[in-house]
């Protein structure tokens, strides 16, 4: 393009119904008189098509150029606009491409404009600019509404929170009173290269604590039961808990284990997530402060690739003694054995993801890029800075920014 030709910007804004070739048919029009693109984006909902093409071309041809994209859009049957940008307007915008990038994600069973009006006004007080949103599950249907449990939203932000905390803990208050989820992540390149994923088992791959499973059949449910829940809210320290609810166990037959292992049951979306994950490439994990025996089925069932849990003493005659071998894996055990986990696969623990239920999973949710609090305890969610209550474990893969278009692929 000549230098001496004095050259204006203009964004064209086109919306309508969409039809394949459409972009192709404006491009044609603005590459005949070799019109610059400075900016461009499209959004497409429910076939209605907006699109938008900032443009730099010498002022000798722009008037041209508007009067054959108004007779192509006319013979399209879609609408055309035209605003003049001054070289300082677009320079003010190109300086604020700069700001911090972030993307809230809200899910739950469904979503309320109640519902998105106040994430976004939380948003909005923060000084937190709106670029894009992103519907990431399908479209719901309405003659068969069983067949889409779940919605999620991803908002696209520019700029930088007034008081990160504070928002954090707004929207916090907001999901738990107003039923759905959220997630808020800088926008860099570790969101985008996750590669290592731990999880908690007891109450998060699995909707039950097996210890309790097991101090049923020996008779001592309501005991371990209480010890269980003292210790997972964080009241009294994990190892004594561990430690005092084996010991009540001395005696129960080994056959037990297996036959509660068989009936295992398996989280909501786990089946879907696990089969995700893996055709992606991920590296997973289970650091589990139950047992090895249930930790070592779920390995087998979805090729997990590490398992660290507690082994269960065994004597003789297949019955348990009512102690256990080795290193308790607790809380701090998790947080470490994250770290060493992403040492092995030579990943950045800023590409790591946590997620569990109890205060034994704090440490490893907080040393995680993305730590994520599973239908977690209140202590947990209000550490935690991601949770998901309302809807299943796959909602991890909403998390990460994966829709439903090519997950179910």
């Amino acid at each position: 393009m000549d230098n001496n030709v004095k050259n204006e910007q203009i964004l064209v804004r086109i919306t309508g119904q969409d039809r394949p070739g459409l972009t192709a048919s404006i491009m044609a029009i603005l590459a005949k008189y070799d019109a610059q693109i400075l900016d461009i984006g499209q959004a497409d909902i429910h076939s209605t098509l907006s699109l938008g093409i900032l443009i730099r071309m010498d002022e000798m041809h722009s008037g041209q150029v508007m009067k054959d994209l108004l007779f192509k859009t006319t013979e399209l049957g879609v609408n055309i606009g035209f605003s003049p940008i001054t070289d300082d307007e677009y320079e003010e915008w190109v300086g604020q491409q700069g700001k911090n990038r972030y993307i809230l994600t809200i899910i739950g069973r469904s979503l309320s404009a109640k519902q998105i009006e106040a994430a976004t006004k939380v948003l909005a007080s923060q000084g937190l600019n709106i670029d894009s949103i992103l519907r990431l599950t399908g479209r719901p249907s309405l003659l068969h509404p069983e067949r889409n449990v779940r919605a999620c939203i991803e908002f696209s932000l520019r700029g930088t929170p007034v008081d990160r905390s504070a928002m954090q803990a707004e929207l916090m208050k907001l999901g738990a009173d107003m039923g759905f989820d959220f997630s808020f992540q800088r926008d860099d390149m570790f969101r985008r290269m996750r590669r290592l994923i731990c999880f908690d088992m007891d109450s998060t791959l699995i909707q039950t604590e097996c210890i309790d499973e097991l101090a049923m059949r020996a008779g001592v449910g309501d005991q371990v039961k209480a010890i269980t829940e003292s210790a997972m809210r964080g009241e009294i320290d994990f190892k004594e808990s561990f430690t005092k609810r084996v010991a009540l166990l001395k005696g129960l037959d080994v056959s037990v284990m297996q036959d509660i292992a068989n009936k295992l049951p398996v989280t909501e979306g786990v089946d879907r997530l696990m089969t995700v994950l893996k055709r992606c490439g991920y590296k997973i994990a289970i650091l589990s402060g139950g047992f090895t025996f249930f930790g070592e089925y779920l390995q087998r069932r979805y090729g997990i690739d590490y398992m660290y849990a507690n082994e269960l003493e065994i004597d003789e005659d297949g019955k348990l003694t009512g102690r256990y071998v080795g290193e308790i894996v607790d809380g701090h055990r998790k947080a470490e054995l994250l770290k060493l986990i992403a040492q092995v696969e030579k990943v950045n623990l800023a590409q790591t993801i946590a997620v569990g239920d109890g205060a034994n999973d704090l440490p490893m949710i907080s040393q995680a890029g993305l730590g994520i609090a599973f239908h977690a305890k209140p202590r947990v969610v209000a550490t935690a800075k991601q949770s998901i209550n309302t809807i299943g474990l796959d909602g991890v893969l909403y998390f990460l920014g994966f829709k439903d278009s090519y997950i179910d692929t």
